[in-house]
């Protein structure tokens, strides 16, 4: 591992764009699979997938996972935030647009800040940072006001699990970066939230009365091979080669790409409406995210 990590070249800047691409397509995927497979019991079998995938990740690398290092205790507070967060996402979707989902959870950044400042010493707000925040949820304040309005009629509901899915996110990240798992290794605190998540989503799906699997089509199968492979399992590895190489808020800055790209995609592949003000929402939220993320120097 290198001793320092560098600013973004040009191949961390390819990956982070491709990531974000890829974060953002996960919503029109879930809407997809949603036509065969209840979305708690769909989040369930992503992360069993990814579990599964990790696991052979992590022999291939010889990657110990399961060494006493005074972790479990918050390694499983933090498996169960995250699983609660994609309960919320993934019911969410049911009330409200994959493109306005999107932009409710990537809040979360923001939120991020908020809590390290309280939680982890060092970590201050400047005023660029607290401009971006106030841009953030100014731009989730315009996104409620424009979802009242649509023709389907309020998608309150599922917007407002939206903001909750962003906050239990935020709650993950702080737990990690003020416990004992910032020292962990990266690759055993993602298999303590896809592993207890692959654990509960499956039961919380029975105790929610849920169908489960109704339908295996192609298509479906396809979508849940996507959330399972190429987001929760490629898409974090890659992330997480990429901290240990390059300056984490150099990084951070991209993901305001990502609400950008989650509300273009649901206007392309699921006709999803788009309101002038909506999109003055989504800029707002990214324009908070970038502030938020946006080096010091």
């Amino acid at each position: 591992m290198l001793s320092e990590r560098k600013p973004a070249d040009a191949l961390a800047v390819s990956m982070m764009v491709v990531l974000c691409m890829c974060w953002g397509f996960q919503q029109i995927t879930i809407k997809i699979a949603a036509a065969g497979i209840s979305p708690i019991m769909q989040a369930g079998l992503r992360s069993i997938i990814a579990t599964v995938l990790l696991l052979a990740w992590a022999r291939l690398r010889r990657i110990p996972l399961f060494g006493r290092d005074g972790t479990l205790a918050v390694g499983m507070a933090a498996g169960a935030l995250f699983a609660a967060e994609f309960v919320f996402i993934y019911a969410g979707l049911a009330y409200t647009a994959a493109s306005r989902m999107v932009v409710f959870i990537y809040l979360a950044p923001c939120l991020t800040a908020l809590g390290l400042q309280w939680f982890v010493p060092g970590e201050r707000l400047n005023a660029s940072q607290w401009t971006g925040v106030a841009l953030a949820f100014l731009g989730v304040a315009l996104a409620f006001a424009d979802g009242f309005g649509t023709v389907a009629g309020s998608t309150l509901i599922g917007d407002a699990f939206g903001v909750i899915a962003a906050v239990l996110w935020a709650a993950t990240t702080v737990l990690i970066r003020a416990t004992r798992l910032s020292s962990a290794n990266a690759t055993k605190t993602l298999f303590y939230q896809l592993g207890f998540s692959a654990l509960v989503l499956p039961v919380a799906s029975l105790m929610a009365g849920e169908p489960g699997i109704i339908a295996l089509t192609p298509k479906v199968v396809a979508s849940l091979a996507y959330q399972s492979v190429i987001v929760a399992f490629a898409s974090y590895l890659a992330w997480f080669w990429l901290l240990t190489r390059y300056l984490a808020g150099r990084l951070a800055v991209f993901s305001f790409l990502t609400p950008l790209f989650g509300v273009a995609f649901g206007v392309i592949f699921l006709s999803e409406p788009l309101s002038a003000a909506f999109l003055g929402a989504a800029l707002l939220v990214g324009a908070g995210i970038m502030l938020v993320n946006r080096p010091a120097n």
